[in-house]
């Protein structure tokens, strides 16, 4: 196996010169460079990555923290973070934080130990003292940590305005909202936005509050239709909420959307799969992904981002849950 006291004997020249070329870490004159690239050719020599981390504390690794794979959302967001780090020559590592704060900081601490270059979050953590004093590159991608990171976001709240609105003009007379997480920022947007819709619209609605999970979106839809048999209409803070709630309606023989129409949020490519359509607020989540890591990567890079703020616009999708607006 080819050493570097190997390449510096090809080379004609000091360890330390090899070491400084290769790391990109001190002055190289023009002809020992030259040298040292023509031995390294000549005998394939390879820098062990992990030599090369201890040396310039620098990995091209990127941490990407989600709080549930299973959730179709955050895969979308991974594939965007992927293909983007790849183009800048950097890798993802993807951790799984299940919305544990324990899991969640020990991933933290772990990849910090092996030289992570920076981390790209989605965290329910606010305000986390991990966060708030955490020396590497850190930019939130969805929902917002505190006002010192970086943080890559849709307009939820304009979102559930226009999302609730479709109910209306389609003639609901009272409607469900499945509220998000209330520890969740988008979450609470998303209330906002619907209630900004809600208030004056003088349509009775009721709001429960809601996980991002399917079977337990349906279990609670099930429930509320049981009880309150003239709900025509509802609307999700998630896709996948929304599914929950389709799969209640179909359980019950609701037809939708003739008589309970349904709206979502996230526009994640499962709600295409589904039967009839999800009509949905769409977020562009590979934008989302993509923003979050050039972010990033110009911060590892010390180049200069003044803006913290990158607000995402949302649109809508009309699909199959929802009837026309002349019915």
């Amino acid at each position: 196996m080819t050493t570097i006291r190997d390449v510096a004997k090809k080379a004609g020249v000091s360890v330390a010169t090899v070491s400084r070329y290769l790391n990109d870490s001190g002055y190289v004159s023009g002809d020992a460079a030259k040298a040292v690239a023509a031995a390294v050719k000549e005998l394939k020599y390879e820098l062990n990555p992990v030599a090369r981390s201890l040396n310039t504390k620098k990995t091209n690794l990127i941490g990407l923290i989600v709080p549930d794979i299973t959730n179709p959302f955050f895969p979308e967001l991974a594939r965007a973070v992927e293909d983007v780090a790849l183009t800048y020559g950097y890798t993802v590592i993807l951790c799984n934080s299940d919305e544990n704060p324990e899991k969640e900081k020990n991933y933290l601490e772990t990849l910090k130990k092996k030289y992570i270059d920076g981390f790209i979050v989605t965290s329910n953590q606010l305000d986390a003292p991990h966060y708030a004093n955490m020396a590497l590159p850190i930019v939130a991608l969805d929902r917002a940590i505190n006002e010192h990171i970086p943080t890559v976001a849709s307009n939820n709240r304009e979102g559930a305005a226009m999302g609730t609105r479709v109910l209306l003009e389609r003639g609901c007379n009272r409607i469900l909202f499945l509220r998000g997480p209330e520890e969740l920022n988008p979450a609470n947007d998303r209330y906002e936005g619907f209630m900004d819709a809600i208030r004056d619209s003088g349509v009775e609605y009721d709001v429960v509050v809601c996980p991002f999970h399917f079977a337990d979106s349906e279990k609670i839809v099930d429930r509320v239709l049981r009880e309150q048999k003239n709900i025509d209409g509802i609307f999700a803070s998630s896709d996948v909420s929304a599914a929950g709630a389709l799969k209640a309606a179909a359980k019950l023989g609701i037809a939708v959307p003739d008589e309970l129409q349904i709206v979502g949020f996230d526009g994640i490519a499962m709600g295409e799969m589904l039967t009839p359509g999800l009509t949905t607020v769409a977020q562009d989540v590979y934008k989302m992904g993509a923003i979050a890591t050039r972010v990033l990567i110009k911060r590892i890079e010390n180049q200069v981002e003044e803006q913290h703020f990158f607000e995402v616009p949302v649109q809508l999708k009309i699909r199959g849950t929802t009837r026309s607006v002349e019915k």
